[in-house]
């Protein structure tokens, strides 16, 4: 199960870093610095060996908020423990987690300048302080180096690919908000040619004809009422600034919660490829079926999941109520059923053993 959450370090660069990769590093950290302290005979003291990965595991966790200054304590504190000697070897990748973690918040530069200063202080102490041999400088250093080196360009790597991922999204929600524009413009024009024929021909047959004429202006109105409902959803969406999206669907749950329906929502798998129409319509979907649950079902819960699999997305809502003001096939659901299948999905509501389901299934068009 993946986990979206985001948090800007600078306009210019933002955070990537996801509280799944916290809770990894927390326990890489802590499992990994007195394993590879044992690998290399540089666990001079269990204890201190154990509270130094307990310490800084306990860092990272800290590390989604203050990033930077997880990094620089890490650091100091693995540096202290090498001075001290509580330590026989490393200066920075006991702390590899931090520096990873602070890459993934935007914070570049600071990881490396970081690393590069505490290696080079490392390189000195055990040259001129430590008094070891050159071959075991480099051996230690170098092998160091290359490890950090390594850690640090992949998680560059990882940002970046997804940095480009969500600027893509972005170009795809912006190219909706266009098509929405041009549908406001195409219901406007329909409407006024439509509403415009209808007044001609009950302006025509008024004096002879009065039934044909009130006809006529019944249809003009119905057209019109239909078109100030497109019109007040297409506005609305425009008006929002940006597009209902899957990362709108923890707020929506969150909502419904706080309306007295507890939702637990489940996401399995990366919502970056899909589209802004087919994000639109899960959100859509959602949020009506919860809509009609609170209204009418009588459920004391509702569960949402959701997967993104590479070629469509699957979603179910799932409640424990009884389901039957939701089994007539009302507006609602025709509606959900009538979005999913303009975007060449398929959806089912209908009772289920404990309650009522919605499934739906969206394909993922690959341009």
């Amino acid at each position: 199960m993946t986990a979206y959450a985001r948090r800007a370090g600078n306009p210019s660069a933002p955070s990537v870093l996801s509280m799944n990769f916290i809770y990894l590093g927390a326990a890489a950290t802590l499992v990994g610095v007195p394993a590879g302290l044992a690998m290399t005979d540089a666990n001079s003291q269990t204890v201190m060996t154990v509270s130094l990965a307990t310490f800084l595991a306990g860092l990272v966790l800290a590390a989604r908020r203050w990033p930077r200054s997880v990094l620089i304590i890490s650091a100091l504190t693995v540096s202290a423990w090498r001075c001290a000697e509580l330590i026989g070897a490393g200066w920075v990748w006991p702390a590899t987690a931090a520096a990873v973690a602070t890459v993934l918040a935007g914070r570049v530069r600071t990881a490396v300048l970081t690393s590069g200063f505490v290696l080079t202080y490392g390189l000195l102490w055990d040259f001129s302080t430590a008094r070891h041999g050159t071959d075991w400088v480099f051996a230690h250093l170098g092998g160091e180096m290359l490890w950090v080196s390594a850690a640090l360009a992949v998680a560059i790597a990882w940002r970046n690919n997804r940095r480009w991922q969500e600027l893509q999204l972005g170009r795809r929600r912006v190219e909706e908000r266009v098509e929405i524009a041009r549908d406001l413009h195409d219901v406007v024009s329909h409407t006024l040619a439509v509403v415009g024929v209808h007044l001609n021909v009950a302006l025509d047959a008024f004096d002879d004809d009065p039934d044909e004429a009130r006809a006529s202006l019944r249809l003009a109105q119905q057209v019109r009422g239909r078109a100030m409902t497109d019109l007040k959803s297409l506005v609305g969406v425009l008006r929002e600034g940006e597009l209902p999206s899957l990362t709108s669907l923890e707020r929506l749950c969150e909502q419904v919660g706080a309306a007295g329906l507890p939702v637990t929502l489940n996401e399995f798998g990366d919502p970056v490829e899909v589209p802004a129409p087919v994000g639109t319509a899960v959100f859509r979907v959602v949020q009506e079926a919860l809509t009609n649950t609170v209204r009418h079902a009588g459920a004391t819960r509702a569960t949402v999941t959701v997967r993104y699999a590479p070629d469509s997305v699957l979603v179910d809502v799932r409640d424990d109520g009884r389901g039957a003001g939701q089994v007539v096939d009302g507006h609602g659901i025709a509606g959900m059923r009538e979005r999913v299948a303009a975007l060449g999905g398929a959806l089912t509501a209908a009772p289920a053993e404990q309650g009522f389901v919605v499934r739906a299934s969206l394909p993922i068009a690959k341009g």
